[in-house]
C-alpha cells in the first residue's frame, strides 16, 4: 500500500478479497456465527482475532480504525460513539479514582465540561494550564498522581496552536504520555505522533465525516509510549483479573494500550459506534484529503479578507501572517491549519447576533467542519455553561463568532459575509 496519505485516504483499511464487494460493507449485524464453542472462548479469553459482538468491535468500524491509524502513522486505533467518549475513554485508561493529569486550558467547552465536572465525580482531577506557559511552568502542575498531559492540536474555537514537542518534553520527563485532540487538522494536516504525542483522539464527525450527518470518535495509539519503564501504570503491566490475569504489555506489546481500552473499557462502558456510521465515516474520508485542502484554502482568502473590513475588530486565524502562533504553523502546519475562523463583529455581541442573522448561505449551526459554511456564537452556545474566567482561559470573548468556512466557491462566501456586515 502506498505511503502517500491522499492514497491511504482513498485505499486503506477495506481489501476486498477475490469475488467481494469492492466499497466497504455495513456490517449491520451485533453478532456473528463460530463453529464451535471452543472458538468462541478464544474470542472471550483474546487468545483468538476476530469478532462476536460489536459493543467491541466490528468488521465495518475495523476497516476505518485501520484507515484512521494507517493515516496518523499509530500502531491501532479504535473508534468511539462520538468525539467526547474518545476524550472520555483516553482519559479513563490512563486515570483512575485519585489520579490527576494537566489539559491546555484552550480546549473545546465539551471537553473543559467532562474534565472538570464530571471526571471530578468519578475522583480525577485536573489541572487547567495556558498552553503559552513555559516548561518550567507546566512542571510545577506536575503531582505524584500526575498521570497524563491533555491538548488540542488546534483549539476549538479559540484555535491556539499546541506547542506539541514542549508539552510532549514535559510529559515524558515525567513519565505520563502526551494525549493531543486532533480533530481540526486532521492527519492530512498534522500528525502529532510525529511531535512526541502518545495518544492522538479525534471527533471523526468533524473533517473527517466531512457532511455533518454521523457522530464518531476516535482513540489512535502511537504504541511508542514504554508502561513499563514509566512504573506508572499497573493496569497495563500487571494481571488483569477480568482476562484470567492477562498482562497486556506482555500479550500485546506495543498496542496494549488500545487493546486495553477496546476490551476492558469499552467491553464496559458501550460506547460504541453503529455500523452505518462508520460506513459513513468511511465514505467520507476517501475525499477528505480534497475536502480539507478547499478548506484551507478558502477559510485563508476569507481570513484576509475581514481582516481588512471595516465592520470587523479583530480576526484570528492561525493560518494568517499576521497570527500569533504564525511559528507553531509554520512547525507543525506548514499544508495549511483547517477551515474555522473566529473574528469579532464591530459593535459587540449584539452586532454580532445581528451579523449572523443576515447570513443567507452560511447556516447558524451548532456544528463546525463540514462542506457547507456555518456560524456560532460560542458563548452563549457550546461553551454557556463556562464562567467568564473559564471562557477568557479559553480564549473566548464575548463577541466572538467561530466561522466554519465550507467548500463552496470562496466569492459566494465573500459575498454572503460582506452583505451581513453591512450593518
Amino acid at each position: 500500500m502506498s505511503s502517500h496519505l491522499d492514497t491511504l485516504c482513498v485505499q486503506e483499511g477495506w481489501q476486498p478479497k477475490n469475488g467481494e464487494p469492492r466499497v466497504l460493507p455495513i456490517y449491520q449485524s451485533t453478532t456473528f456465527r463460530y463453529d464451535s464453542s471452543e472458538h468462541v472462548g478464544d474470542l472471550f479469553d483474546l487468545k483468538a482475532p476476530g469478532h462476536f459482538y460489536t459493543r467491541l468491535s466490528n468488521p465495518t468500524a475495523e476497516a476505518v480504525e485501520k484507515k484512521v491509524a494507517a493515516l496518523e502513522g499509530g500502531v491501532g486505533a479504535m473508534m468511539t460513539s462520538s468525539g467526547q467518549a474518545a476524550s472520555l475513554i483516553a482519559i479513563l485508561n490512563l486515570c483512575g479514582s485519585g489520579d490527576h493529569f494537566i489539559a491546555s486550558g484552550a480546549l473545546y467547552g465539551g471537553t473543559t465540561n467532562l474534565f472538570n465536572v464530571t471526571l471530578k465525580k468519578l475522583g480525577i482531577e485536573v489541572t487547567f494550564v495556558d498552553p503559552y506557559a513555559s516548561e518550567a511552568e507546566i512542571q510545577k502542575a506536575f503531582r505524584p498522581a500526575t498521570r497524563a498531559v491533555f491538548g488540542e492540536t488546534i483549539a476549538n474555537p479559540a484555535l491556539t496552536i499546541l506547542d506539541i514537542e514542549k508539552f510532549a518534553r514535559v510529559a515524558h520527563a515525567n513519565r505520563v504520555p502526551l494525549v493531543v485532540d486532533n480533530t481540526f487538522p486532521t492527519p492530512l494536516m498534522c500528525r502529532p505522533f510525529d511531535f512526541g504525542a502518545d495518544i492522538v483522539v479525534h471527533s471523526t464527525s468533524k473533517y473527517m465525516d466531512g457532511h455533518a450527518v454521523a457522530l464518531g470518535g476516535m482513540i489512535v495509539d502511537g504504541g511508542r509510549f514504554d508502561w513499563q519503564a514509566s512504573g506508572k501504570f499497573p493496569g497495563f503491566t500487571q494481571p488483569d483479573p477480568s482476562y484470567h490475569g492477562l498482562v497486556y504489555t506482555e500479550a500485546f506489546g506495543a498496542a496494549a494500550f488500545i487493546v486495553k481500552a477496546r476490551v476492558q473499557l469499552m467491553r464496559d462502558l458501550g460506547s460504541t459506534p453503529a455500523p452505518m456510521n462508520a460506513f459513513l465515516l468511511n465514505l467520507g474520508m476517501e475525499t477528505l484529503h480534497l475536502r480539507i485542502e478547499r478548506h484551507c484554502r478558502n477559510a485563508e482568502t476569507v481570513a484576509a479578507h475581514l481582516e481588512k473590513h471595516p465592520g470587523v475588530t479583530w480576526v484570528n486565524y492561525p493560518g494568517l501572517p499576521s497570527s500569533k502562533d504564525a511559528a507553531l504553523v509554520k512547525k507543525y502546519l506548514p499544508r495549511g491549519t483547517c477551515g474555522v475562523i473566529a473574528f469579532g463583529v464591530k459593535g459587540g455581541r449584539e452586532a454580532a447576533v445581528r451579523f449572523m442573522d443576515k447570513l443567507k448561505l452560511a447556516a447558524i449551526v451548532v456544528h463546525v467542519a463540514d462542506a457547507r459554511t456555518g456560524v456560532l456564537h460560542p458563548a452563549s452556545t457550546t461553551h454557556r455553561q463556562l464562567t467568564d474566567e473559564q471562557l477568557a482561559a479559553a480564549g473566548i470573548s464575548p463577541d466572538l463568532v467561530r466561522l466554519s468556512v465550507g467548500i463552496e466557491h470562496p466569492d459566494d462566501i465573500l459575498a454572503d459575509l460582506d452583505q451581513a456586515l453591512q450593518l
